[in-house]
């Protein structure tokens, strides 16, 4: 029997009120009812708030543009209030007398956010390659482009276990200012003839607004590295685009922040974004950054866009990059970034954490078998 679906003040009046702190089965129920109706957002006022702290409230929440639904318990009020408007800050309500705390229900991405496509984004590359499908896509070389010989033979490399993109920098972001820094417009020209012998996708990072007129000609992917996440003037300019943006999670970025850091290039009309996760600073020291694996199926279900797992900066460690690329396989990447060197122990940048070509061809085998385990194909 289909149920009739109360109204929101049915909804709010039926639910029982905790005496006090976060109730998350409201929470929850709230999301259920209301999460496709705009901003949802719950208000819970202090222990004995008084009426017109929470009149109050109710006004400010009104001016915001929200419609208010009240529900009082014996000893607390929850407000929840309903609205299109997701551009505020709660701390505004926050700072106001009698708020215990501000708890937003709804999404404030809306172009990432899964409801928007919910039957997921496919990102068309060149050579039939499609990021976002069935097919676990991996893209694989150097950290940085050294020389044309030895790139071609990186690719050659990728291409013969099994990549469909060949990765590598031509400007490079580095933490000390006395490192490699890449070859710039050469560097882009050699990935470009090298994609176009084997084949291959590529992929490449911008740093900064002006290199984006000279990399669109050379380069398939743009990446924006981890530095640049919230580097929204950057994002701004590649929404303006039409070329595939793959973007890290920064080291210190909550996922909500790189759902909203996509939400920049999207606004823009660009909707060609990949998203990747490529290991956050904890305290951990062991390696150089901790590869999230829990991110992955977490945006697979809040976001549509294609999530791409990158364990080489994960773990930053050549030992540990085949086991956290198995397991971001198995908890659902859509595509991987390896960095594979032909000599990593005379690379220029980061050859710590670059694999050995047959360590590469080995992790391919692997990984074909993995990919059928959870429904996808290699």
């Amino acid at each position: 029997m289909h149920r009739r679906r109360r109204s929101r003040s049915e909804f709010l009046k039926q639910e029982q009120v905790p005496p006090v702190g976060r109730n998350d089965k409201l929470f929850v129920r709230v999301q259920d009812e209301f999460g496709d109706r705009g901003t949802v957002m719950i208000v819970a006022m202090q222990d004995g708030a008084k009426d017109d702290q929470i009149q109050n409230v109710v006004e400010q929440l009104v001016k915001m543009g929200f419609a208010v639904h009240r529900t009082t318990g014996v000893r607390q009020t929850i407000l929840a209030a309903v609205g299109a408007r997701h551009d505020f800050d709660m701390r505004d309500l926050e700072v106001l007398p009698g708020v215990q705390e501000v708890y937003r229900v709804s999404a404030p991405y809306k172009l990432a956010g899964r409801s928007f496509r919910p039957e997921g984004t496919i990102v068309n590359l060149p050579h039939g390659v499609k990021i976002g499908g069935k097919e676990v896509v991996v893209m694989a070389g150097p950290c940085s482009v050294e020389g044309r010989e030895s790139f071609f033979k990186a690719a050659e490399i990728v291409k013969n276990a099994g990549a469909k993109g060949v990765r590598g920098g031509a400007f490079k972001p580095r933490s000390s200012p006395y490192s490699f820094q890449g070859m710039g417009e050469e560097g882009l020209k050699i990935m470009r003839e090298a994609g176009d012998k084997y084949g291959l996708v590529v992929v490449s990072e911008v740093m900064e607004i002006s290199q984006i007129p000279l990399m669109i000609t050379y380069v398939d992917v743009l990446q924006v590295g981890a530095r640049n996440m919230q580097n929204f003037n950057l994002l701004r300019e590649l929404g303006k685009i039409r070329k595939p943006v793959l973007l890290k999670r920064g080291i210190a970025a909550t996922l909500e922040e790189l759902l909203l850091s996509a939400e920049y290039i999207m606004a823009g009309g660009n909707y060609d974004v990949i998203l990747c996760e490529r290991g956050i600073r904890t305290f951990e020291t062991y390696t150089r950054n901790t590869m999230d694996i829990s991110a992955i199926p977490v945006i697979k279900k809040l976001s549509h866009l294609p999530m791409t797992g990158d364990p080489s900066h994960g773990t930053g460690r050549r030992d540990k990059v085949p086991p956290m690329a198995r397991a971001s396989v198995a908890a659902g990447a859509d595509a991987l970034l390896i960095e594979v060197h032909q000599d990593p122990e005379h690379a220029l940048s980061d050859g710590a954490q670059s694999l050995f070509p047959q360590q590469f061809e080995d992790l391919m085998k692997e990984l074909r078998l993995i990919a059928p385990i959870v429904g996808r194909t290699m």
